[in-house]
Parts: structure tokens; C-alpha cells; sequence
């Protein structure tokens, strides 16, 4: 996990120099791996400008693999809405604000999902007009959990989805 965030800030480091965001009416779909505590799976975005530096979306995760749990907590047994989580979300697309090159998008916002409000951080970066990478960071910020959640065994699948994780993946202008 050192390994993975270390190369994640080296590339967003490295590709700070560059804007990929062109404003209302700009479409962007992203398709990447979602990693988190004791979970692995797949993130998919959508996001659409409506401003010059603004861009609503949807975000949707679905953990495909769950790892790490005592046996005793039956983290296997995690069902379908304890490992998908589907989120609103709200974009200010900074490059053009920073002056920053015309391939790389700079992109905080925040969340409104079925588990938790929250905040990102991203960066996408194109290497063609139509074709690139992005990373993000996701945390949450409240989680919607009941009272019985904090005392019951099974808390651990309440975690999946409802905790900090890092997509990286391919970005697409639509």
C-alpha cells in the first residue's frame, strides 16, 4: 500500500505542469481500480461540466474482493449493498484557475453518497485528446451508521466503502 500511494504522488507530482477540463458541456467517464482497507474493486465516474470551472457527476464503487477480517467477523458474507456504494458528486476544476497546462485537470469536490458525505481529491491527466490517466483520493467526511453498527460484530462490513481510499484508472472525453 506504501508502494502504491508513494507512485501515486510521484505521478501526480510529476504531472502538475499540465488541463484536460474545458467547462460546460465537457464530459468526462473514468474506469479504474478502487483500493481501500481490506478491499479491492472498481470505480466508474461520470462527470459533466456546467461551468467554466464547475462539474456535477455520478460515482459508483463496487468492492470485488474483501480481505483481512478474522474469520469469526464472516467479512465473506459481505452482501451486495455492503460492498457497492453509488455517490453524487460536485467538481471545481482548478487548472485553468492555477494556470496549469492544458492536458492536466486538477479537481477537488465532494461526495453525496449512500454511505457517507465526503470530499475527494483529483487529477487526470490526457495524453491524447480523448484518452488519459487520473488518480483520486476519497474521504468521508459523516457516515449514515446506526447506533446497533458501532456495537455489532458484523461492524466490519459496515467499514467497506465508509472509510479513505485511492482510485487510479483511464479517463475518457465523451
Amino acid at each position: 500500500m506504501k508502494t502504491l500511494f508513494t507512485f501515486i504522488l510521484a505521478l501526480a507530482s510529476t504531472a502538475i505542469f499540465a488541463q484536460a477540463y474545458t467547462g460546460q458541456g465537457d464530459t468526462k467517464f473514468q474506469v479504474g481500480a478502487n483500493i481501500q482497507a481490506e478491499g479491492t474493486g472498481i470505480n466508474v465516474t461520470y462527470d459533466a461540466g456546467v461551468g467554466e470551472n464547475i462539474s456535477f457527476g455520478v460515482s459508483s464503487i463496487y468492492l470485488l474482493g474483501v480481505t483481512d477480517f478474522p474469520e469469526e467477523l464472516l467479512i465473506e458474507e459481505a452482501e451486495f449493498l455492503d460492498r457497492f456504494d453509488l455517490r453524487a458528486r460536485f467538481n471545481a476544476n482548478l487548472s485553468n484557475v492555477l494556470n496549469i497546462d492544458e492536458n492536466f485537470d486538477l479537481y477537488p469536490g465532494l461526495n453525496l453518497g449512500l454511505k457517507n458525505f465526503g470530499g475527494h481529491l483529483g487529477a487526470r491527466y490526457f495524453f491524447t485528446e480523448g484518452f488519459g490517466v487520473y488518480s483520486e483520493v476519497q474521504v468521508p467526511f459523516a457516515s449514515y451508521k446506526k447506533d446497533e453498527d458501532y456495537t455489532s460484530e458484523e461492524l466490519p462490513r459496515k467499514e467497506l466503502n465508509n472509510q479513505f481510499n485511492v482510485s487510479i484508472g483511464a479517463v475518457f472525453n465523451i
